[in-house]
C-alpha cells in the first residue's frame, strides 16, 4: 500500500523558520503528494519522543529548530534510539557564532518571530502614514496613535514617516486658511494630538525654496508675510480651542521632535 511522503517539522517556537527552510529546499525536488507537518511550541522531552516515534513509523525525518539544550539533547538521543534522520537547522549556526565570537546564546525561543512581528508592525504603520498623509481621509484621525496638525511646510509628513518607522500609526492634517477642519479632529484624544508650529521667517524661507524647486514664482501669496501671518493667527486660535500640545520645530530636528512626541504618548499610556 502506497504511503504518502511526509516531512516532520519541530520547533519550541512558531516553527516558521523550519517551515521556510524546508519549503525552500523542497522547491528543488519533485515532491508531489509530500505533506509537511508542523509541530510547534514543543516544550517537553515526552513530546520529542512522540515525534521521533512518528517519524520512525512514517519512514520520514525531522527538521527542527530547538533552542533549549534539554530538548536538543532529547532529539539527538531519541533519534539515535529509533534510527531516525534529523536536520538541526539552527544548531550549527548557533554553535559557530558562539565559538567564533565567544558569546553565549540567549536561549529564548521565538526571537526571530518576535522580530518579524515588529517588522510587520512598522510596515503597517508606514502604510498607514502614507494613506492618511496631508488630510487625505479624516477617518484616519480616529484610527491613529498620533495626530499631527499644522500649517503647510511645518514638517508634518517627515515627522509622520519617521514615527511610523518606529511603529506608530500617524495621521496628519494641514491647517488651511478659510477651511474648517473635520469634526473628527475634536474627537481625537488630547494626549494623541500635537500641533506643529515654526518661526514665521523660517517658514517663509522654506516655502520660498519649495516654490523655487517647483519652478514657480516667489510672488505667490503662499510666501507672503501677510498671508503667513493670517495662517499663523488662524492656526493658533484652533490650537488653543483644541487644547493640544504645541511643538516649535524651527530649530529642532525631526528626530528630536519625534522623541518629544513619542515620550508624551508613552507617559500617557
Amino acid at each position: 500500500m502506497f504511503k504518502p511522503r511526509q516531512i516532520i517539522l519541530c520547533s519550541d517556537s512558531a516553527c516558521e523558520t523550519a517551515d521556510r527552510v524546508v519549503r525552500a529546499a523542497m522547491q528543488q525536488f519533485d515532491l508531489n503528494n509530500t505533506a509537511v507537518r508542523r509541530f510547534k511550541r514543543i516544550n517537553s522531552e515526552q513530546e520529542i519522543s512522540e515525534l521521533v516515534l512518528l517519524a520512525h513509523t512514517a519512514q520520514s525525518f525531522i527538521a527542527y529548530t530547538l533552542v533549549q539544550p534539554d530538548l536538543r539533547e532529547a532529539m539527538q538521543r531519541e533519534s539515535a534510539k529509533w534510527s531516525v534522520d534529523i536536520v538541526d537547522i539552527m544548531g550549527p549556526m548557533m554553535e559557530t557564532i558562539k565559538s567564533i565570537f565567544k558569546l553565549e546564546p540567549l536561549m529564548k525561543p521565538g526571537l526571530l518571530y518576535d522580530m518579524n512581528a515588529d517588522y510587520y508592525r512598522r510596515i503597517e504603520a508606514i502604510e498607514f502614514a502614507v494613506k492618511y498623509d496631508d488630510g487625505r481621509d479624516a477617518r484616519g484621525l480616529l484610527l491613529a496613535d498620533i495626530v499631527l496638525i499644522g500649517v503647510s511646510r511645518t514638517s508634518k509628513t517627515p515627522l509622520s514617516m519617521y514615527m511610523a518607522y518606529k511603529g506608530y500609526k500617524v495621521a496628519n492634517w494641514p491647517l488651511v486658511p478659510g477651511i474648517k477642519p473635520p469634526e473628527e479632529l475634536w474627537q481625537v484624544r488630547r494626549n494623541r494630538l500635537f500641533a506643529l508650529t515654526m518661526d514665521m521667517e523660517a517658514l517663509i524661507k522654506i516655502r520660498t525654496e519649495r516654490l523655487r524647486m517647483l519652478g514657480l514664482g516667489a510672488g505667490a501669496s503662499y510666501v507672503s508675510e501677510l498671508q503667513v501671518l493670517e495662517e499663523f493667527n488662524e492656526a493658533e486660535t484652533l490650537m488653543k480651542s483644541l487644547r493640544c500640545p504645541v511643538i516649535d520645530v524651527t530649530s529642532t530636528s525631526i528626530e528630536e521632535s519625534a522623541d518629544l512626541i513619542m515620550e508624551c504618548v508613552i507617559q500617557e499610556k
